[in-house]
């Protein structure tokens, strides 16, 4: 069935949510990372890289430490955040195209995947819009274009600055521009006081909160750090070098980025101060997938990287604030998803939820009041081809869906119809497989994720490439 087919009929009532914070609208800011690691923070266990600030951030709120994005790589993940679904929902698995690396390597056909969000789709921004909310995008986007249509501006944005198709900037430094002269969407260029884009995207931020007035606003600090290329201030850089390298982290330049990223988080926390907004601001931090493997980062104790189908490459941090109105400085096990900030904003906002979601409201968790009913599994799909960071010659990830259920997880293949089973509690690196070990636990989860696929119907192929030749793999 086809995207457009799956969104009709689907708006279905449901209950609504019950108002919270009636008196006052919240102003809300996410801010969203790109491809920052499970551990790329000093509070998330990195011994090299320092973020003081988003510690501090995390010391406000609570840190999640099973927080997953609804796929491992970029421009699925912010599509089901945008939408609160998973990704058979939206049609977007992956970045263009679904049928990467060697043809004769792909063993099956991939599945038509779509590179732009429908504007049939509601968006939490969009609604947030419709209920007096001033919406604010800054950086990127990476779920079409505005002048195609389907950009920041078509889903609920009254500002879009420097969001666009591009999953990656050209560079880091102004102009912030390609060698063809083709630079980000809506950033002016006439401004060079910040000349590295981090900064720059933050100083935009803080321009938008000190003009907000007392209209409630949404802003979605979407940066593009720390995503390839790898570039960073020659100063902070120079610090890294001289520090004594990590145990797993060590790269300077990385380690200068997130400073970088750490430093705007301080300047957004500053100007919410100055304002006197800080303690009526929802702050959402976390990244849009797993962190980069390649010399780049480690996301150690988890196994893979960004775009495999192991932990690291979609549990990432989560730290939630909302000044006194949830607990400061607590830690929260619950197994959560992208989706599921669709809901919880909204919900902290007062916005009833009238249409059918796949994510639920966290807001319960965020106020202490865990109900272990509430704890359900997690699906992930992903019917396409990525190949191995700079060799065509091998993959990180083939079709494959996947199913987390309390402690286990099971990846299903669907290449050579196999599964792998993990116990995630014993084994977060994913070491050793039980599939064999405990067979009647990975059926009954096999039955599980199957009546998922049908339910939300997600396109399992297992249509032969014609061009595949088994003789390139041996």
């Amino acid at each position: 069935m086809s995207v457009k087919n799956i969104l009709t009929g689907f708006f279905l009532s449901v209950t609504p949510v019950v108002p919270a914070f009636a008196q006052e609208k919240p102003n809300i800011i996410f801010i969203l990372a790109d491809d920052l690691g499970w551990t790329d923070l000093s509070c998330t266990g990195s011994d090299f890289y320092e973020t003081p600030h988003i510690d501090k951030l995390r010391k406000q709120g609570i840190l999640f430490t099973h927080a997953y994005t609804n796929a491992a790589n970029s421009a699925p993940s912010r599509a089901s955040i945008m939408t609160g679904m998973y990704t058979p929902r939206h049609g977007i698995y992956t970045v263009d195209p679904a049928d990467r690396g060697k043809t004769e390597k792909r063993k099956l056909i991939s599945m038509p995947n779509q590179n732009v969000l429908a504007e049939t789709l509601i968006t939490f921004p969009k609604i947030l819009q419709e209920n007096g909310y001033k919406t604010i995008h800054i950086g990127k986007w990476h779920l079409g274009s505005d002048s195609s249509g389907n950009g920041p501006l078509h889903h609920g944005f009254d500002i879009n600055i420097a969001g666009d198709k591009n999953g990656h900037p050209f560079t880091y430094f102004y102009p912030f521009c390609s060698k063809s002269k083709q630079c980000l969407t809506n950033l002016e260029l006439n401004d060079s006081t910040y000349k590295y884009l981090t900064d720059r995207l933050t100083n935009e931020a803080v321009l938008h909160i000190k003009a907000a007035g007392k209209q409630p606003f949404f802003l979605y600090l979407s940066h593009y750090a720390v995503h390839t290329p790898i570039q960073a201030k020659n100063e902070i850089v120079e610090k890294y070098i001289r520090k004594k390298k990590g145990k797993r982290h060590n790269n300077p330049e990385y380690a200068a980025m997130i400073e970088s990223l750490d430093n705007s988080v301080a300047k957004i926390l500053q100007a919410l101060e100055e304002e006197n907004k800080l303690n009526n601001t929802i702050i959402v931090f976390m990244s849009d997938n797993g962190g980069m493997l390649n010399g780049i980062s480690d996301n150690y104790p988890l196994r893979g990287g960004k775009g495999t189908p192991y932990e690291g490459g979609n549990r990432v941090p989560l730290i939630i604030s909302f000044g006194d109105k949830i607990k400061a400085n607590s830690t929260n096990h619950f197994h959560v998803m992208g989706a599921d900030l669709f809901p919880t904003l909204l919900d902290f906002a007062g916005i009833p939820v009238i249409h059918t979601i796949d994510g639920i409201s966290l807001k319960d968790e965020l106020s202490g009041k865990h109900d272990p009913e509430q704890e359900r599994d997690l699906f992930f799909f992903f019917p396409a081809y990525l190949e191995s960071y700079g060799n065509p010659d091998s993959f990180r990830a083939t079709p494959y869906s996947s199913i987390i259920s309390g402690d286990w997880k099971l990846i299903r293949f669907f290449e050579d119809v196999r599964t792998e089973l993990y116990n995630l509690k014993k084994d977060t690196g994913e070491s050793n497989d039980l599939s064999k070990k405990y067979p009647s636990r990975a059926k009954d989860l096999l039955i599980k994720l199957k009546s998922w696929e049908q339910n939300v119907d997600a396109p399992v192929n297992f249509e032969l490439n014609p061009l595949y030749k088994p003789e390139t793999n041996k």
